[in-house]
């Protein structure tokens, strides 16, 4: 009976597909965002990337007017792609650009998203 049970059971997925914050890019998220168009899609993440990159290189600047402005900056364009661990690591960072551990979480989440990008556009 308990067999009966479980193949009756609904599965996790039964409200519809649910957003994942657990890949780099939250695909459903940016699905939404692009109104389900796959070349849309993937110009919009590498803009994406670009201006991670570019925000990166303005928080390692060492002054902290613009690497709080680029950490902000960084945080908007993430959480609009669906990337939202950068979008984290971003907030995190903005509220105090001389914490190393910070700046290394931004890093290692930008890598992350820069290398899903880029497995998607194989």
């Amino acid at each position: 009976m308990a067999a009966l049970n479980i193949a009756f059971e609904a599965p996790d997925n039964a409200r519809g597909i649910a957003p994942s914050r657990e890949r780099a890019i939250d695909l459903v998220h940016l699905a939404k965002q692009t109104m389900g168009d796959k070349a849309l899609e993937v110009e919009v993440l590498q803009m994406f990337a670009r201006q991670a990159r570019s925000c990166l290189q303005e928080i390692s600047s060492g002054d902290g007017k613009r690497a709080c402005a680029a950490s902000h900056r960084l945080k908007g364009a993430a959480g609009a792609v669906g990337a939202f661990k950068v979008a984290d690591a971003a907030e995190a960072l903005e509220s105090d650009v001389s914490d190393a551990a910070r700046m290394a979480a931004v890093i290692t989440s930008i890598i992350e998203a820069e290398n899903f990008i880029l497995k998607l556009s194989r």
